[in-house]
């Protein structure tokens, strides 16, 4: 009969200690698609830019998974202060928790910092079974909860194979939606405009022209083009978003330099400039089959600009790069009416205190039955033609 493996779990605190190819295999393992924001030089870009460490609140405990014959798995894991930066929300978990007289502080979190994307979190080791891993990383996670008093543990934006396997270790599922754009084979924008319902396809044209009227351009910055001038110029952008939506930007000026240095070929950099120089601009990375736009930000109002920016050209880039799909962050059902339909998120959460995990566990499945339904109606409001439908012509 045979034997079930013996497994050691350590924690690293500097992802300069695991080896950028292990860890970049780890991440690939099985065939997975290419994800930016579990590369090693991403996350290595946030540890030395200050943006995690220090005090961010976001303490890296990355999870190192061993047996007798190597490396089995990793997990990227912080040790966390706060909920900022997560984009999956428990404050009323919080809020609950202390009011009834608990610590929901420190928490861990699986996930990679300041990115609402979907991409791997417990991931195993070339060669290795899936399920096996993920369930000793699971136990690995909660030998850690126990061992620094954390609250619990929040695995986010992980892939639903992740969250099954985590759910049969306890942990309790949570969903959410997202928008994203399909490339359902367009040759061109006005390829994926002749998919859309006549009125919607005449608003997209509308948004488009205006955005681009008194001189405005656009300009896409990619690989050894990008120069800490445009980071400059970028990073004002961010900040003022940041300031207005967050209060205080989670990202160090370092941090673009840094990844911008390390990994330029998977950076696209979409820039609107008046009169000679950067009014606005979107940051996306690059991945095998999909083009994540992750920051914007603007110096000036333009009506439409922000649409143009991040949406549009997100479509534009994807379709000329032959990309599946354009991932545009998270919420914002004004991204519907631009053909971003809805689709599903995934995470799971185990809570120390077993009254904590029951009143959770109660929420979470009142929530599943809310995102269902509105999930479908979301659907029936994409702005595409019904099947009985012609082209209308524009007028």
């Amino acid at each position: 009969m045979p034997t079930e493996p013996t497994f050691r779990a350590r924690v690293v605190e500097d992802l300069a200690a695991i080896s950028p190819d292990d860890w970049n295999a780890c991440a690939r393992a099985g065939g997975a698609a290419y994800n930016p924001f579990v590369d090693h030089r991403f996350l290595l870009a946030l540890e030395r830019s200050g943006s995690v460490g220090g005090r961010s609140g976001w303490a890296p405990a990355h999870i190192v998974l061993e047996d007798g014959a190597g490396l089995a798995g990793l997990a990227p894991c912080y040790l966390k202060s706060h909920s900022q930066g997560e984009y999956v929300f428990d404050h009323a978990f919080a809020d609950a928790y202390e009011r009834a007289g608990g610590s929901y502080y420190p928490k861990l979190q699986v996930a990679a910092p300041f990115t609402p994307v979907t991409g791997p979190r417990l991931m195993p080791a070339p060669g290795r079974d899936p399920d096996t891993v993920r369930g000793a990383l699971a136990a690995a996670l909660r030998g850690l909860m126990r061992q620094t008093d954390a609250s619990s543990i929040h695995v986010t934006f992980a892939s639903e194979a992740e969250q099954q396997a985590l759910v049969r270790s306890g942990f309790l599922p949570r969903v959410d939606k997202q928008y994203h754009w399909r490339n359902e084979g367009y040759g061109s924008y006005d390829d994926f405009l002749a998919a859309l319902a006549s009125r919607k396809r005449k608003q997209l044209k509308r948004e488009r022209r205006e955005a681009l009227a008194d001189g405005v351009t656009i300009r896409h910055v990619t690989g050894a083009e990008l120069t800490e001038a445009h980071w400059d110029a970028f990073f004002a952008f961010y900040m003022d978003t940041g300031a207005r939506k967050w209060g205080r930007p989670y990202l160090t000026r370092r941090f673009f330099s840094l990844v911008g240095e390390a990994m330029p070929e998977r950076i696209l950099l979409v820039l609107a400039e008046a009169g000679g120089r950067p009014i606005a601009g979107a940051l996306n990375f690059i991945g095998d089959d999909a083009l994540y736009g992750r920051y914007w930000g603007a110096l000036e109002e333009r009506p439409f600009l922000h649409f143009e920016v991040c949406y549009h050209q997100a479509i534009d880039a994807a379709i000329a790069r032959g990309l599946a799909r354009v991932e545009a962050g998270a919420q914002g059902e004004h991204k519907l009416a631009r053909g971003y339909r809805p689709v599903t998120t995934w995470s799971a959460h185990a809570f120390a205190d077993p009254g904590l995990q029951r009143a959770v566990a109660d929420y979470l499945a009142r929530e599943r039955a809310y995102m269902a339904a509105v999930t479908d109606e979301l659907e029936a409001a994409a702005p595409f033609r019904h099947a009985t439908e012609g082209v209308a012509p524009d007028a």
